[in-house]
């Protein structure tokens, strides 16, 4: 009996002791420039918090969007379940000269299983941004906002995400109108998504000041728009709105492309939403099946069109799939995938391309140029 009972305290000991293995605290401090409100800039400072943290222990920062409504809330502390950030305790918050600072203690439960961890990277093409209405850029003459915020669009993308490799930026017009044309831009650039996106208010108001300088809040409204390259259909959209100070005089010309505008209040919550739209991307479009495209064959050896920068490794094992094309009913041109029993292992890796080699050699001559295949876990 004592045997018995010295077993369960031992087990309940190692479950308990492993549990506690398991979970890391990051203390760290996130800031964000007041605006609107203090409470505003609170729950900013706050995701800059998370996101440090997050980032820092190798989780998912796709996860870190679905805690947003959470955080709205003013609280010391916030508890989750079924997310990597399992608790957030705010140690303590201070407002001094427009800058908030938040101070946190975080738990974090890495996840091994996540879509950045079993997927390969996904490229994306960064279109340029327009301006919808041109007249509204007038104050400061920041008529190159749009392409210069779609190259921050694209650091962001691929220096700080875990999930995506950018390709670059384009000067095609990217619409929903020429898929087409989307298809054939994605493919001379290696891109399997493309961003396009319009700044749709750029309008100021001005806080008259008797004896001070007038102040001045602009907005930053952005529809972003993401289109399949393979098909050209639009896959997510979503719309951000943001307001900031806009510090410089309203007759100077401002160049967008210094680090005097990024520095500053309206350059800084830009560059905030540079960051959501990443985290945003994380989340909608990471756990989506990255497919490698056979593009080479000689014999037992196969190219596909992905590599080191994508994450492929040798002794990578593959399923392929044959890929096809038919005319519907209704006489519309159709695609059509299916699963093979071949298998390939890789051999060799490049940078921008892998060679693997047909595990089963009978099965070798059914495979043709174009046909994808799918990282096996």
């Amino acid at each position: 009996m004592k045997k018995n009972i010295l077993s369960i305290f031992s087990v309940l000991y190692i479950l308990v002791f492993s549990t506690l293995a398991k979970a890391e605290w990051y203390e760290v401090t996130g800031t964000a420039t007041i605006v609107s409100s203090e409470e505003v800039a609170r729950l900013h400072a706050l995701e800059d918090a998370i996101y440090k943290a997050v980032s820092f222990s190798g989780g998912d920062i796709g996860s870190i969007s679905n805690l947003r409504d959470f955080l709205e809330t003013d609280k010391k502390e916030y508890q989750f379940t079924n997310h990597e950030v399992r608790y957030i305790l705010v140690e303590s918050e201070r407002s001094k000269d427009g800058v908030m600072t938040v101070r946190a203690r975080l738990d974090i439960y890495p996840s091994a299983s996540g879509c950045h961890v079993s997927q390969y990277k996904k490229t994306f093409l960064v279109g340029n941004i327009d301006v919808a209405s041109p007249q509204q850029a007038v104050m400061g003459q920041i008529y190159n906002i749009g392409d210069d915020f779609a190259h921050v669009i694209n650091r962001q993308i691929d220096q700080e995400s875990a999930s995506f490799v950018s390709v670059g930026t384009t000067d095609y017009e990217i619409s929903k109108r020429y898929p087409e044309r989307l298809k054939m831009i994605a493919q001379d650039t290696g891109a399997q998504y493309i961003i396009g996106g319009v700044i749709t208010d750029l309008t100021a108001t001005i806080d008259k000041k008797l004896l001070r300088d007038d102040v001045v809040n602009r907005q930053f409204a952005l529809e972003m728009k993401v289109f399949d390259g393979k098909t050209g259909h639009e896959v997510y959209n979503t719309n951000y709105r943001e307001v900031a100070r806009w510090p410089f005089a309203k007759t100077s010309q401002i160049d967008t492309k210094s680090a005097r505008f990024w520095a500053s209040t309206y350059g800084d919550m830009m560059l905030r939403v540079s960051r959501n739209i990443m985290l945003d991307l994380e989340s909608e479009i990471s756990c989506k099946i990255t497919l490698p495209e056979v593009v080479a064959k000689t014999g037992q050896t196969v190219t596909i069109d992905l590599g080191r920068l994508h994450g492929v490794r040798e002794g990578d094992q593959l399923q392929l799939w044959h890929t096809g094309a038919f005319i519907d009913q209704k006489g519309l041109p159709r695609n059509k995938v299916t699963q093979s029993d071949i298998t390939l292992t890789v051999t060799r890796v490049y940078e921008n391309e892998a060679e693997l080699k047909v595990d089963q050699a009978n099965l070798a001559g059914a495979i043709q140029i174009g046909d994808v295949m799918h990282k096996q876990l």
